[in-house]
């Protein structure tokens, strides 16, 4: 049977979402606690989780979604209570559904949201320090917003993408980036159909530059219909990121988390 996961994490203590040799990632914590759920390995293989995109090391997600397959009986609530009495705390599945076997948590997604937050203040954060960007100097968000304009839409994003990108087209299409202040926090929304490696952070990056004044919001409409990654700003930190949600069609019956 295919069982679907609703995951949340915090990225600080792993090395990513992939999984690797030394086994320090969200991928193989949370494949060892579903096989000993479901009383596996069998045959010295633990269950294989394929999530809905990769997140780098420091990234988050407050919905990440995942699916896996088992021969094992459990009820829906052994896949949640008692796989987090596994977990560490740093990791936490929110729900499990059944799902047909052609349900596939990265390819029968239609969308994807990243939140990206980032304080703006004179001195460091410490109480949310590993969970949100900083920046020191005041950023003018309504440049920032005038910029964020430039990029809604579908474009060739060249100039926001990694060098190990493995992204099959660089045409992706933005349908939402809002830029909101609260208080000393700035909160960046970004919705599109897919993303490609260091997209967001990219972004994030360039447009601080604008909110600085370095450039003007036009600068974006240039960085984009230039295409080469040195063009754009740095890649900004990892801290800052959640994968917010994953979207699905209706037909699919997962129970996400709502807003």
């Amino acid at each position: 049977m295919r069982i679907a996961l609703g995951v949340e994490y915090d990225g600080r203590p792993f090395c990513g979402w992939q999984s690797q040799a030394e086994g320090l990632t969200v991928q193989d914590t949370l494949q060892y606690a579903l096989s000993q759920v479901a009383g596996e390995p069998l045959g010295g293989e633990l269950i294989s989780v394929i999530a809905a995109g990769r997140t780098d090391t420091g990234v988050h997600a407050l919905e990440q979604v995942v699916h896996f397959d088992t021969q094992a009986e459990r009820p829906l609530t052994a896949w949640v209570r008692g796989v987090n009495a596994l977990l560490p705390d740093s990791i936490s599945v929110l729900w499990a559904h059944r799902v047909p076997d052609e349900f596939h948590a990265r390819f029968s997604a239609h969308g994807r949201s990243y939140r990206y937050l980032l304080i703006n203040r004179a001195v460091r954060p410490a109480i949310h320090s590993g969970k949100v960007g900083w920046f020191h100097a005041q950023l003018d968000v309504s440049a920032m917003q005038a910029a964020s304009r430039y990029l809604l839409g579908e474009h060739d994003f060249s100039a926001f993408r990694a060098a190990q990108c493995q992204a099959k087209s660089p045409v992706k299409h933005l349908h939402r980036l809002d830029i909101s202040r609260h208080g000393e926090m700035l909160v960046f929304d970004l919705s599109a159909d897919a993303f490609l490696h260091h997209m967001v952070r990219n972004i994030v990056g360039c447009l601080v530059y604008v909110g600085k004044g370095k450039y003007s919001p036009s600068w974006l409409s240039e960085v984009l219909a230039g295409r080469e990654r040195s063009l754009a700003a740095p890649t900004f930190a990892p801290d800052g990121l959640y994968l917010a949600r994953i979207q699905y069609e209706a037909k699919w019956g997962l129970p996400q988390m709502q807003g």
